[in-house]
């Protein structure tokens, strides 16, 4: 039983659960912004500027108004799920930051904005936002990576929720 314990961490799944809500509330409200404010400050984070490649940096679904509702959302819901703010503006500028890397690279790669990429799109959005929290949460490695699994899967499984829905555009 002693050598379990050791080798075993206990895992925090309560903190798991928080970071969890905040992660995706920080995905969702950018969805959920584009359909409540539609044109109100939908310009390109990038400004349309391009790179050597001739590709955005971003592209233009990825939007001031959709960063900024990202990255505060989580802040006004952290106390409401038992966390500081400060872990949901952790949370949500981790997780914006980690969207913006997976469009980088998506555009890098050719691929057209809002294209499926499954794991580039959940992984870096799940795993910065874990990581950013772990001191505050006091996550542990095996936390971090349930968490960012959890969420990989879950997202998938939400998309398709939310497309039948008809909240999100495309079932991923």
């Amino acid at each position: 039983m002693f050598l379990r314990w050791v080798l075993v961490p206990k895992m925090r799944w309560m903190e798991i659960s928080q970071l969890l809500t905040l992660t995706i509330i920080a995905n969702g409200a950018p969805v959920i912004a584009q359909k409540l404010l539609r044109e109100i400050a939908s310009q390109p984070l990038d400004n349309g500027w391009t790179l050597r490649d001739a590709r955005p940096l971003f592209g233009p679904a990825k939007t001031l108004r959709g960063f900024l509702f990202g990255a505060l959302c989580p802040c006004a819901f952290a106390p409401l799920i038992g966390v500081r703010w400060t872990v949901g503006l952790a949370a949500g500028l981790a997780a914006m930051g980690g969207d913006l890397i997976s469009s980088f690279v998506k555009r890098r790669l050719g691929l057209a904005p809002s294209s499926r990429a499954t794991g580039l799109d959940q992984i870096p959005e799940s795993l910065l936002p874990a990581i950013a929290c772990a001191s505050s949460l006091e996550l542990g490695w095996l936390d971090i990576i349930a968490a960012t699994l959890i969420f990989l899967c879950g997202e998938i499984v939400l998309s398709k929720i939310l497309f039948r829905l008809h909240i999100r555009a495309r079932p991923f």
